[in-house]
């Protein structure tokens, strides 16, 4: 075993901390928000983006960069919503077909539409 260097000793400075509070920002608005009220005083966690994409659409009319929601329409009625997850939307739009007997459709950007048929 060799013996200790002085580097052994030394007092090394602490590292800073991390920052990894998500941000999410709108190029219509020309805005960039920090979640860090959604994550620390609503201690929402991994769904501070969804519900500050949610809040912001309800506020100005439209979604934030990068975030595209699921859109279903019904083929028959006006009826219709957007949706940030799938399995809201295919819930809302099997739910709306079987009420109604109407057909619905589901799109989405990353995806091709698809149709609900009424069962």
């Amino acid at each position: 075993m060799s013996p200790p260097s002085d580097d052994d000793f030394r007092t090394h400075s602490p590292t800073a901390p991390i920052d990894d509070t998500p941000t999410v920002s709108c190029s219509r608005c020309g805005e960039e928000w920090d979640l860090s009220y959604e994550l620390d005083e609503l201690q929402l966690g991994n769904q501070s983006v969804e519900q500050f994409a949610l809040d912001h659409r309800r506020h100005t009319g439209h979604f934030p960069d990068d975030v595209s929601p699921w859109v279903v329409s019904c083929r028959r009625c006006p009826d219709g919503e957007q949706f940030l997850s799938e399995a809201s939307a295919r819930r809302w739009a099997r739910a709306h077909a079987r009420h109604t007997r109407h057909e619905v459709s589901m799109d989405h950007a990353d995806d091709d539409g698809v149709v609900i048929t009424p069962e």
